[in-house]
């Protein structure tokens, strides 16, 4: 089901009325937009929107920690007072409400997702989807599959997880928060598209000797958590340049348990060993810079077992650094 943004929400939030100059706020430039409506003209160079998936019944199916579906809006509520220093010429910010999964209902959920996912990528808007479990990712998938498929019959989308897990468990008639990639792969294979996929962040103590062999079964590409503590971030960067120099297309997403409970202790799977937000900023900005066309979302925010909003706070920043980096590319 989707239900468009509530019109009051953005006008909740700080505001410096004593300042001189730009003292906006996310919350005062926000703009709702309904997407079973007609969408407004684009104006702005950047138009990017936000787009929740309210959902945690893959984190159910997959035995994980259940709340994430309370996500999106913990999400927006730690983006509203952050500084908005953009002019409305170099950026627009939707609001596009949020696609929620009813009971079981996941399936319904992934596929309305798609559909908005496509709509906003056809009319030339960043879609910044914020979850919701990881199974955001095939719905996600969907949307992006059937708007770049109008424009190459083969097109190469690369695929860039920051994640602890593959999760491309196996799976029967019905997926998890642990299947969206294998899921994936199988979609890619059914329309004849290559599967060119690398995750960032992968922890040995979270996956299984199964999942490493079908990992190297589907040439999935990825860096270990050990890896980012034992060399300099910088030195990555040749390899994410040549696994995005041919890529039509790139999907971005962040599951926040690949970051240590210390940063990120509100999530479905938490990681006592994992990565400091500063092994995946200067990555995900480096990929945002590269030009490339892309979407994004993060997910796996569960408010329920946040600590401070510290999870929340993290999610905000590293979308807010998607944002600073497109509109700098």
């Amino acid at each position: 089901m989707y239900g468009p943004p509530a019109s009051d929400y953005w006008k909740k939030g700080r505001v410096d009325q004593w300042e001189k100059g730009n003292s906006l706020r996310w919350h005062q430039a926000v703009v709702p937009v309904n997407l079973t409506e007609s969408l407004p003209q684009l104006t702005a160079a950047c138009q990017v929107a936000l787009l929740g998936f309210m959902s945690d019944e893959g984190v159910r199916r997959n035995l994980g920690r259940v709340g994430a579906a309370k996500g999106p809006k913990a999400l927006r509520a730690a983006l509203t007072s952050l500084p908005y220093p953009w002019s409305a010429e170099q950026l627009g910010v939707w609001d596009a409400g949020d696609v929620c999964c009813l009971g079981k209902f996941l399936e319904d959920a992934q596929e309305d997702l798609g559909e908005k996912v496509e709509l906003l990528l056809d009319r030339g808007v960043t879609p910044l989807i914020i979850g919701g479990g990881h199974e955001v990712a095939w719905g996600h998938f969907q949307g992006i599959a059937r708007h770049m498929a109008k424009k190459k019959d083969k097109p190469s989308i690369g695929i860039i997880n920051f994640d602890a897990h593959f999760d491309l468990r196996n799976y029967l008639d019905i997926g998890s928060s642990g299947t969206p990639f294998l899921q994936i792969a199988h979609d890619c294979e059914r329309r004849g598209w290559a599967f060119h996929y690398l995750v960032i962040g992968i922890h040995s103590m979270g996956n299984t000797r199964a999942l490493f062999e079908r990992a190297q079964a589907l040439g999935v590409r990825y860096i270990s958590l050990e890896a980012l503590y034992e060399q300099p971030i910088p030195g990555f960067y040749t390899l994410l340049d040549e696994f995005v120099a041919d890529k039509d297309f790139l999907y971005l997403t962040c599951c926040l348990d690949v970051f240590s409970a210390a940063f990120a202790p509100g999530v479905s799977a938490v990681n006592g060993l994992g990565l400091a937000p500063w092994h995946v900023l200067p990555l995900l900005r480096h990929l945002v810079a590269s030009g490339k066309p892309f979407s994004f979302d993060i997910a796996e925010l569960n408010p329920k077992y946040d600590i401070d909003g510290r999870t929340a706070k993290l999610a905000a920043k590293l979308l807010y650094s998607v944002v600073e980096t497109k509109v700098q590319e």
